[in-house]
């Protein structure tokens, strides 16, 4: 009887690693799981009084997405048009900034009356326009072209992007369609372009906000950071990187800002297997205390400053099936969860930003600006044009 209960407990452990290993390969973490195991393992640098939490929503902004009618592309963008100064305007930071939404558009979904629309809720200092891009089977100087018309576009036709101070030239930051930066596919589609980044960093890109991208098999090894990454001609280069450092030069080609990705014990698969915890939000993915404090959690900051976290959520914003989500209850009570968890003044202080400020304010951290983030909001690239009436440190 023994022999046989030490059998079958054998067979349940040897099914189970079975399973595991299916699961792990079938959701494409064997790529990413054992830095993140390390990483936990590893005694993070002790924070020294409060804690900055600077929080970032990023927006695969896609009106056409789906191939929509004409009609249905309009009633999604009227929706936010109009839903999300309501849900914005009950919500502020320590310094009674509102939620701020970074719209990443498009190229190949422009239409000029939809980004005018958006442009009205940036006028009103509720986010900013940058850069998105599907593409496939392109090539260096079909990628140039597209990159460069675009945010002409963006620049004269909408008042969109930043400038750099002292070229003048339009600068943005990028988000890849497909998860495919640099080709990183592994079947080579959704891209086509070895020298991405190259191409990226020649046309102004002045930090890739793309990842994390897991499950998709375009994951890199490289999870909870702000690096540097060079590119190399393969596929693939922004795999991993420098850490971008306090007092370090920077050290490659571009940078990359992540957001968190690792594992949520608390919603299991089977009730046993830890589900990918990714800062995706969806109708189906809400966004819920518990992951909120994961996010936090995850520690994502310039080496040498603990004590400002950077958190940077994503979505689908014009995807029907969540828009009652992000302009509903679900983030109406991430924001209140946050401004009563993460800023009380002491232990915490909270900051909503946009991709350009985020990146302003980890420039200030790598040249070893401290105290309060907020006023490095502007650090080296200023507000577009098209946000100045609208934007302000109170309340609207």
């Amino acid at each position: 009887m023994t022999e046989l209960i030490i059998a079958s407990l054998l067979m349940v452990v040897a099914l189970t690693a079975v399973a595991v290993g299916l699961l792990l390969r079938s959701r494409n973490m064997l790529v990413w799981i054992g830095p993140y195991l390390r990483g936990r393992l590893k005694p993070r640098p002790p924070a020294q009084g409060t804690i900055h939490v600077l929080f970032c929503f990023v927006d695969h902004y896609e009106p056409m997405w789906n191939s929509p009618t004409r009609e249905i592309e309009d009633h999604r963008v009227r929706q936010w048009e109009l839903g999300y100064p309501k849900l914005a305007d009950r919500h502020a930071d320590s310094e009674g900034v509102k939620p701020q939404h970074t719209f990443f558009y498009p190229e190949e979904e422009y239409r000029f009356e939809h980004l005018e629309a958006i442009r009205e809720l940036c006028v009103q200092g509720y986010g900013e326009i940058e850069v998105h891009l599907h593409h496939d089977n392109d090539t260096d100087a079909g990628l140039r072209q597209k990159l460069d018309g675009f945010c002409q576009t963006l620049s004269e036709s909408h008042g969109a992007l930043p400038r750099d101070p002292d070229s003048g030239k339009t600068l943005y930051a990028f988000i890849h369609g497909n998860w495919c930066l640099d080709n990183s596919a592994p079947d080579g589609r959704n891209c086509g372009v070895d020298n991405e980044l190259e191409v990226l960093a020649d046309t102004g890109c002045y930090a890739d906000f793309t990842l994390p991208s897991a499950p998709d098999a375009s994951q890199t090894r490289k999870i909870n950071s702000i690096y540097y990454a060079t590119e190399t001609g393969r596929p693939k280069s922004h795999n991993d990187g420098v850490d971008v450092e306090v007092g370090r030069e920077p050290q490659g080609d571009l940078m990359i800002i992540q957001g968190p990705l690792g594992l949520n014990w608390a919603d299991r698969k089977w009730g046993i297997i830890p589900r990918i915890e990714n800062g995706n939000i969806t109708g189906n993915q809400p966004p819920t205390p518990q992951r909120v404090d994961l996010w936090v959690k995850a520690g994502i900051h310039v080496k040498g400053q603990p004590n400002w976290v950077f958190v940077k959520i994503h979505t689908h914003g014009a995807q029907d099936s969540s828009i009652d989500c992000l302009l509903g209850d679900p983030v109406d009570q991430m924001h209140s969860y946050l401004e009563s968890r993460y800023n009380d003044g002491q232990d915490y202080c909270l900051h909503y930003v946009n991709a350009r400020e985020m990146y302003n304010i980890v420039k200030a951290a790598e040249s070893g600006k401290t105290g309060n983030p907020a006023q490095y909001r502007d650090f080296l690239l200023a507000r577009p044009e098209f946000g100045q009436p609208g934007r302000s440190s109170t309340p609207l």
